[in-house]
C-alpha cells in the first residue's frame, strides 16, 4: 500500500505522544514492505527549522516532507500549524497514495488533506489522540471550527480511530455512526525496553539514597496533566513519609511557573525535583528507580507513560478522569480527582510491597499481550484494507 501519514509534529521533535506514536506506526508499516510518507511541518525541531519553504528527507525508510510554519510561535503557543505551501503540494501529490492517515483534528493541514482526499476519491482516516470532542480550552474556536469544517471532515472520514471505548463514544456524541469507528490503542515497541538501565542509576545521577522512595511524574508540564492536585497529595504524603521525593520530569507547556508557586506557597519540606524533560535512557532509568508512577490528569485519552512505566516494571497510579483508568486498574490504583485519595493511594503503593509487585506482574502482561506495538500494527493494517476494499 502507499500510506501518507498526516502529523503536525514528527521527528526530530520529541515533545508529545503524537509524535511517537505515529513516528512507531510508520516505522512499522515500513517494516511490512509498504511505502510510507509523512507530511508535516518544521513545528518543535528547535535549531533544526527550516529556512526554505519544504523539505524532503528520508528517515529509517519513511519518506518524510517538512513544511515550513507561517509562525512557530503561534503552532508552540495556540497549536495553530500554518504551513507554508502545503496546500499546493496536496493539490498536486495526494492523489498519488492509496490510503491517508490523519492525526490529530482540529488542524489546517486536516482541513486541506481532508478536502483534496473528498475530492480524488482518497479514503482517509481520522485518529484524533483524543481530542475530539470541543472540551477544556478554547472550546469556542473549537466549536467555531466543527461548524465550518470539523463535522464534514468526520462525516467523510472512512474510519475513525479511537484508543478506547470513551474517545470512541466521544466519537458518537460527534455524530459518526459507530460502524465506522474502530478502536486500536497506542502500542509499545518493546525492543526499546529488553535492557533496562541498573536499578540505582537515577538515583546516583541526582542524589537520592536508597531508603528515599520515588513518586514520578512524567509529561509535560501543563494544566490539563493535573500536576496541582499531585503537588497538594504529596504535601500530605510527606509528613507521615518523611523520605518520599516527588520528581516532575518533563517540557515546560505553559504551567511551570504556576507548579513553582505553588510549591513555594505549600512550603514543602523537600522540594520537589524538577528535571525539565528527559529522553532515551535518561527517561528509562527515572522510571526503573521510581516506587511509584503518578498520571493525575484532568483529562488523558491514553497516555503512552503508562505503557512504559509498565514496561519498566513500575506501578501506577491513575485519575478516573483519564480514559485509560478502565485499563490501569488491572494493574495499577484508580483514583478520584481529589488530594486526599490520591495521597492515600500513594501511602498504600509505597507501603505495601506485595500490591506492588501484583500491580507490576499484571502492567508486564498487558504489555506483552495487549500493547505490544506489533499487535497494533496488525490491526492497523486490518483497518487500511477495509477501508481500500470498501
Amino acid at each position: 500500500m502507499k500510506i501518507l501519514q498526516i502529523v503536525p509534529t514528527f521527528v526530530p521533535s520529541k515533545f508529545g505522544g503524537l509524535v511517537t506514536v505515529s513516528f512507531n506506526i510508520s516505522c512499522s508499516l515500513v517494516k511490512q514492505w509498504h511505502s510510507v510518507t509523512v507530511y508535516t511541518t518544521d513545528a518543535e525541531i528547535g535549531s533544526d527549522r527550516l529556512k526554505i519553504t519544504e523539505y524532503s528527507t528520508t528517515f529509517n525508510g519513511i519518506d518524510v516532507r517538512y513544511f515550513k510554519n507561517l509562525n512557530n510561535y503561534f503552532a508552540y503557543k495556540f497549536r495553530l500549524f500554518l504551513p507554508i505551501g502545503f496546500c499546493k503540494t496536496a493539490k498536486r501529490e495526494l492523489k498519488k497514495h492509496d490510503i491517508i492517515h490523519i492525526h490529530d483534528f482540529r488542524t489546517i493541514l486536516t482541513v486541506i488533506s481532508s478536502y483534496y482526499a473528498r475530492k480524488y476519491n482518497i479514503p482517509y482516516i481520522i485518529q484524533s489522540h483524543g481530542s475530539v470532542l470541543p472540551f477544556f480550552e478554547k472550546q469556542l474556536l473549537k466549536q467555531a471550527f466543527d461548524v465550518i469544517w470539523g463535522n464534514k471532515i468526520l462525516q467523510n472520514a472512512s474510519k475513525c480511530i479511537a484508543l478506547t471505548k470513551t474517545e470512541s463514544d466521544q466519537y458518537i456524541k460527534m455524530g459518526v455512526p459507530e460502524d465506522r469507528i474502530v478502536i486500536i490503542p497506542n502500542g509499545l515497541d518493546l525492543s526499546q525496553f529488553s535492557n533496562l538501565p541498573e536499578r540505582g542509576t537515577f538515583r546516583s545521577k541526582y542524589g537520592f539514597s536508597d531508603k528515599e522512595q520515588i513518586v514520578l511524574f512524567l509529561g509535560r508540564i501543563h494544566k490539563i496533566k493535573g500536576i496541582d492536585l499531585l503537588i497538594d497529595a504529596f504535601s500530605q504524603v510527606s509528613e507521615e513519609l518523611p523520605h518520599a521525593r516527588l520528581v516532575i520530569a518533563g517540557p515546560d507547556d505553559g504551567y511551570l511557573s504556576t507548579v513553582w508557586e505553588q510549591i513555594q506557597r505549600l512550603k514543602l519540606n523537600r522540594k520537589p525535583l524538577i528535571t525539565g524533560p528527559l529522553y532515551g535512557r535518561d527517561k528509562l532509568e527515572a522510571y526503573v528507580d521510581a516506587d511509584v508512577y503518578v498520571l493525575p490528569s484532568i483529562y488523558e485519552a491514553f497516555s503512552n507513560t503508562i505503557l512504559e512505566a509498565w514496561a519498566c516494571g513500575t506501578p501506577v497510579i491513575v485519575t478516573d478522569s483519564c480514559a485509560i483508568s478502565s485499563i490501569a486498574q488491572c494493574a495499577g490504583l484508580v483514583v478520584k480527582r481529589d488530594p486526599i485519595d490520591l495521597a492515600i493511594a500513594i501511602k498504600r503503593l509505597i507501603l505495601d510491597e506485595k500490591l506492588r509487585d501484583q500491580c507490576c506482574k499484571n502492567g508486564k502482561s498487558l504489555i506483552n499481550y495487549e500493547f505490544n506495538l506489533e499487535s497494533v500494527i496488525t490491526k492497523i493494517e486490518g483497518c487500511y484494507r477495509q477501508v481500500i476494499q470498501t
